[in-house]
């Protein structure tokens, strides 16, 4: 019971009634509303409105209303009053996006624009702008229309009226339909080019054909019929030497050599090309890829970055430092490129400095900081500072209104609900108020939500609240079985789920260790397991089993090699052997950071800090990250 009920409660004489009563109210609340949520489904109003009186006071009555205004958008008194009663409330924001579409369509746009805020969609931008337009506010509209227009995207119906006031209006220029039109391309928008194509006179329609041809066939850049008498017929090669690049990358190296002589090129369309041909030789691990990047004259972060990945994949260490010079001043602060700024200081000679800077990384808990710390022979630096947060702010918390509505979702076992109101909640906390809320999550054993929680807080150093050992049992016990760190189980469920149980990603991999429904059904046969549904694999006893298992068989097929299976367990084992098929021997360390793949990148650091941090809280034996960085035999 809170201090404040507790006070009420004495103050009346009547302590323990209070508590009963409270309880025994909150159930009966809790009765009334669903039945008053199935009156509504029923299209019975007169037994939910006289349900809904007895639940003003439950957390839930908000919710109630807003799910009965939204069936009737035409009561406009009642939900101005919501709206400013609830204003508070996620449920205002999910009943003011429903009714501004109402508004919309029955063009009342005053109210429309009195009660617009930040829009959720460009459909709702668009409807905003229009009101604008239709009350009186001719310019402003038309410059976002412009801003709009700059997608390769269909534009939602809404926007119709305010591109037809855009196509009639001197501010759309040729040189926006062209850029629409290449954005179309890029998004391979078929519809959507063949508009465009239509809004150009006679002889622009021409070359945008010849776009179009060389977007489905970019080797039509190399036929000496094709002409660069222009700066759009440069752009246009420039974008078919970048298609021509993905398919058959010698070819497009060897038309940039033949044609760059040939024409006048401005700066602009040689740095797009020597930028692009760059880039797709880095990702290629391709060795002249340092010559073009090193080209480009105005570099951005990925040219930067990939500069540097080419001269580490050339072994070539002055360059490594001339790249590494080339950073911001933020950039070249981060553990990576101060791991990398150190390496390259050994291996040109100038051991004292490198070895200071790995002095230093070595206070860093991440995949860089343990090699920094490997490299001096140093403990590593693990700064376990656990949210000290008292009982007492914690209740606080709960009392929240918000807080008290995402209870009782739990309470009804809406999880889905409860969880879009967490967020909805802890985006309103300050950060120190973040971290309370992080704790109660662990409290409710919410594992993935208490570590985004306390990643929002900007806290990073509670370390049994960012790497939990739920599932310890299942996890050790099938670890033995495949004769795996468990550590190294841990640092994969805590990459790939959170330890979230019913985990899901967008291509449909499922549970603790994201196996694929696919992947699942092959396990179960060679484990001679009858497979049962896809929904099984949120099953964490089964997810554990057919994770570890897969694991353990990369494992094997990559000799054992931790880097190399952890690599193939996010992007797949025949990308990891292509990325083998080099001709040259690379240590562990540069092999991983000259991966193509940014995601499987991150992913491999990740695993690896992330098992030398659970070898920690599990108090195992002392792993050292070179020991999962063990010298690679090439395939």
């Amino acid at each position: 019971m809170s201090i404040k009920r507790q006070l009420v409660c004495l103050l009346l004489g009547m302590s323990c009634f209070c508590s009963v009563a409270s309880n025994s109210d909150l159930d009966q609340q809790r009765q009334d509303f669903l039945l008053a949520e199935k009156m509504l489904v029923q299209g019975n109003a007169s037994e939910f409105l006289s349900l809904s009186t007895h639940l003003v006071s439950y957390p839930l009555y908000p919710y109630l209303q807003y799910q009965w205004l939204k069936t009737d958008l035409s009561q406009t008194d009642r939900i101005k009053a919501f709206l400013v009663k609830h204003k508070d409330t996620r449920f205002a924001g999910m009943l003011r996006r429903q009714w501004l579409g109402y508004l919309a369509d029955n063009q009342r746009w005053e109210e429309f624009v009195q009660f617009y805020q930040t829009p959720d969609t460009v459909a709702q931008e668009c409807q905003f702008y229009w009101a604008n337009y239709s009350l009186g506010h001719q310019q402003q509209p038309l410059a976002d229309a412009m801003r709009l227009w700059l997608t390769g995207a269909d534009l939602p119906k809404e926007c119709n009226d305010l591109m037809s006031l855009l196509l009639f209006s001197p501010l759309l220029t040729p040189e926006l339909i062209w850029q629409r039109f290449e954005l179309a391309l890029k998004n391979n928008n078929k519809f959507l080019m063949t508009s465009l194509q239509y809004l150009l006179d006679d002889p622009s329609q021409k070359t945008a054909d010849l776009w179009l041809q060389i977007h489905k066939k970019p080797k039509i850049i190399q036929s000496y019929q094709f002409q660069l008498d222009s700066d759009l017929k440069a752009h246009i090669f420039a974008y078919g030497l970048e298609k021509l690049a993905q398919s058959d990358l010698d070819a497009a190296v060897m038309v940039w050599d033949s044609k760059k002589s040939q024409a006048n090129f401005n700066t602009k369309t040689i740095q797009q090309i020597e930028r692009g041909l760059g880039l797709a030789l880095a990702h290629a691990r391709d060795d002249r890829a340092y010559v073009h990047l090193n080209n480009v004259s105005e570099p951005d972060s990925d040219v930067r970055e990939w500069k540097i990945r080419s001269a580490l994949f050339d072994l070539n260490w002055p360059h490594v430092n001339q790249a590494l010079a080339g950073l911001s001043t933020e950039e070249k602060q981060t553990p990576q490129w101060q791991y990398w700024q150190a390496r390259a200081f050994i291996e040109t000679g100038d051991v004292q400095q490198g070895q200071a800077i790995y002095q230093t990384l070595s206070n860093d808990r991440s995949y860089y900081g343990f090699m920094a710390a490997d490299a001096v022979n140093k403990p590593y630096a693990f700064s376990d500072n656990p949210v000290n947060v008292l009982t007492d702010e914690l209740t606080v918390l709960t009392e929240q209104d918000d807080f008290q509505v995402i209870q009782e979702f739990n309470a009804l076992n809406r999880d889905l609900e409860a969880k879009r109101q967490w967020w909805f909640a802890v985006n309103k906390l300050s950060k120190e108020q973040r971290k309370f809320a992080a704790k109660l999550a662990q409290q409710w054993q919410w594992d993935q939500i208490a570590i985004i929680t306390l990643v929002k807080a900007d806290y990073w150093d509670d370390l049994a609240l960012r790497f939990p050992l739920q599932y310890s049992s299942q996890i050790q016990s099938n670890a033995t079985k495949e004769n795996l760190e468990p550590a190294l189980v841990f640092g994969l469920i805590r990459q790939e789920s959170m330890l979230d149980p019913n985990a899901r990603s967008a291509t449909g991999a499922r549970g603790l260790m994201q196996i694929m429904p696919a992947t699942g059904r092959q396990i179960a046969g060679e484990l001679n397991e009858r497979w049962q549904t896809e929904s099984g694999l949120f099953n964490p006893d089964i997810n554990i089993r057919y994770g570890t298992y897969y694991f353990k068989q990369l494992l094997n097929q990559f000799d054992g090699h931790f880097a190399l299976a952890t690599a193939a367990y996010n992007a797949g084992p025949n990308r990891v052997s292509k990325w083998l098929s080099i001709d040259r021997s690379l240590p562990t360390d540069l092999w991983i950071e000259t991966i193509p793949f940014k995601e499987t990148r991150k992913y491999v650091s990740s695993v690896l800090a992330y098992t030398i941090i659970y070898q920690q809280r599990l108090q195992g034996k002392a792993l050292k990250m070179h020991e999962l960085l063990t010298d690679m035999t090439q395939h």
